[in-house]
């Protein structure tokens, strides 16, 4: 007949009335911390004026200590892989709030507004208004086929030269028919939208001056710059994110390393 085994797990609860009392209850002896336990309810968040709910919690904070400590009697688990699972979920739990909480005190929404402040110039881009004509090439072109865009593109530019509007030229013959059906306005770019020599032109042509056909990867292309450039500075709520995200990376990493600093590691294996 298979042996029953009875394990007896003794409870025995502190009623104390001094606030001094460093434990609770014992459970087969062992004392039940009531800093650990002031901690279990914060972590729970269960209000100190909710009677009722402190009661019950403290019946399952017994229950389940009382369990876990039977539990780590028995030879059914591993223990040092179960240790060694504890030890790095504590690791990660404590290295996460930590720099969560360090943070939070280190990079203040002031710092922010200050960082936007002192370093106007990562906040201003210098654009351009321009329209464009587009005749597209790809990479499977033949030498043929490439010069007879090009001369399309020539043919265009020829038309503006005489005086056709660029407007209309580019609704007959852009090939980026999003912009061609307003005439070829892009908008207002940045430097490197389009590409280092689409920038390149569009910076050293004045307000009202056509480029003559010129290439890049997506093709040929005739530019008209609309209005000279603008210096436009993002707003400190568009960027607001961005800055603080990047304080916080900047304040991990220096702390990071005045922690790594302070430690003494030996190798001796």
């Amino acid at each position: 007949m298979k042996k029953k085994f009875l394990f007896i797990i003794v409870i025995i609860f502190v009623f104390a009335c001094s606030s001094d009392t460093p434990h609770l209850a014992t459970i087969s002896g062992e004392k039940v911390s009531k800093a650990r336990y002031e901690a279990y309810l914060k972590y729970k968040r269960i209000p100190a004026a909710d009677a009722k709910k402190r009661e019950k919690a403290f019946s399952q904070y017994l229950n389940r200590t009382a369990l876990a400590m039977m539990i780590e009697k028995e030879e059914l688990l591993d223990q040092e892989l179960l240790a060694a699972e504890l030890d790095e979920l504590k690791k990660e739990m404590l290295i996460g709030r930590y720099f969560e909480a360090y943070l939070n005190h280190a990079v203040s929404d002031q710092a922010v507004q200050n960082y936007y402040t002192m370093h106007p110039e990562e906040f201003e881009t210098k654009k351009v208004h321009v329209a464009h004509i587009l005749f597209r090439t790809n990479k499977q072109m033949g030498d043929a086929q490439r010069q007879a865009v090009l001369t399309t593109a020539h043919e265009a530019f020829s038309k503006l030269r005489i005086g056709a509007e660029f407007s209309d030229v580019a609704e007959d013959y852009s090939e980026d028919r999003v912009s061609g059906k307003k005439g070829g306005d892009l908008g207002w770019l940045g430097a490197g939208s389009i590409g280092d020599l689409f920038s390149e032109k569009m910076f050293s042509l004045k307000e009202g001056d056509v480029s003559e056909p010129f290439e890049t990867p997506f093709g040929y292309h005739i530019l008209k710059v609309l209005d000279e450039p603008r210096t436009v500075k993002q707003s400190f709520e568009s960027v607001r994110g961005k800055i603080r995200y990047k304080l916080r990376e900047n304040a991990k990493a220096k702390e990071r390393e005045r922690l790594m600093a302070r430690a003494e590691i030996v190798r001796e294996g």
